[in-house]
């Protein structure tokens, strides 16, 4: 069984992936296209704030990191994302 700490970056990193799916930034797994969902994208981003606030105080410095610098990108992706739509 994978280590809490291996699991909680794959969480992270699905939820990541799947927000950058709805901005249309990246293909989506099943079909390979490209389409811009911001609903889904912000969804994505809000439970990954949410996962963020809940686990505060229990992460390690890595998952920390991690959880902040995407939450960063995606954030900033998100509003350029808006300008565009």
């Amino acid at each position: 069984m994978e280590q809490p700490s291996s699991l909680f970056s794959i969480l992270t990193l699905s939820l990541g992936n799947a927000a950058l799916v709805g901005l249309g930034l990246v293909p989506e797994p099943d079909t390979g296209a490209t389409s811009r969902n911001l609903e889904l994208a912000e969804q994505n981003i809000e439970l990954l704030a949410m996962l963020k606030e809940k686990t505060k105080g229990n992460l390690s410095s890595d998952e920390e990191h991690l959880l902040n610098g995407l939450l960063y990108d995606l954030r900033l992706k998100y509003v350029e994302g808006q300008k565009k739509a």
